[in-house]
């Protein structure tokens, strides 16, 4: 199996996988609906300055995204648990190849739940200008570096079967901790917080609304967590394939 096929298989895998269509998706749309809908005509919320719709739609585009990448996880449990891990070995497919395709398929998650999520938002009135568009997608998608290899990275170190109550735990905390729910302004919580990619990732998503983007910390802090989850994703990913 080439690279190429290996990607196309992947991409394809996942997208007709229902259940998973069901949560990755569905979840984020469903929460934003609950919660913007009824607030709607609300133009401070929370004492932003901006709509309900709008604040909601960018926090949970972080949220929902950041799910679709750590997701990874689950499907590579799955395949251990199979054992397709084992198969691949027989294949010509290199470890390079193998990691490509599941960056490229929970890329792929992302972007779709970050565009059902903007197409939700426009349903609800939110207009923003072309170039906050981009510039929030692309910082997004820079954020989005970390839980792409912290996903690779469970999936290769946890079970099929304690892989689901691990990735919502994970998720939960770096969305609580990242600020996603809340706003995270000071004390000893903020400084964690700027520990953690997850809070630049929200940043990045309030740039849409005007946010700063991420100063010198924020870029160093994702550097620092992509670094070196990719280098022990890695280092999971040799162990795994050497056991009998």
């Amino acid at each position: 199996m080439n690279s190429l096929s290996y990607m196309r298989y992947e991409l394809l895998r996942t997208f007709r996988n229902r259940r998973f269509f069901l949560f990755a998706w569905g979840f984020p749309l469903v929460l934003y609906y609950l919660i913007a809908t009824p607030n709607r005509h609300v133009h401070d919320f929370g004492g932003s300055g901006v709509s309900a719709a709008v604040y909601v739609m960018v926090g949970l585009a972080s949220f929902g995204a950041m799910n679709a990448m750590l997701s990874t996880g689950a499907r590579i449990a799955a395949e251990r648990g199979a054992g397709w891990n084992r198969q691949l070995r027989l294949t010509p497919l290199s470890p390079r190849a193998y990691f490509r395709a599941k960056v490229v398929t929970a890329y792929a998650m992302a972007l779709t739940t970050l565009g059902l999520l903007y197409i939700a938002g426009a349903t609800l009135g939110v207009h923003l200008g072309l170039r906050d568009w981009a510039a929030m997608t692309l910082l997004l998608l820079v954020g989005l570096v970390p839980f792409a290899a912290i996903g690779v990275l469970l999936g290769h170190l946890l079970t099929s079967d304690s892989i689901g109550p691990a990735l919502g735990g994970v998720t939960a905390l770096f969305a609580f901790l990242g600020g996603v729910w809340f706003p995270i302004t000071s004390g000893v919580m903020h400084d964690i917080a700027e520990s953690l990619p997850s809070y630049w990732l929200v940043q990045a998503s309030r740039v849409g609304v005007g946010g700063r983007g991420w100063s010198g910390t924020g870029w160093a802090v994702v550097a620092a967590w992509s670094a070196v989850a990719a280098f022990l994703a890695a280092r999971a990913y040799v162990r795994d394939t050497q056991r009998v």
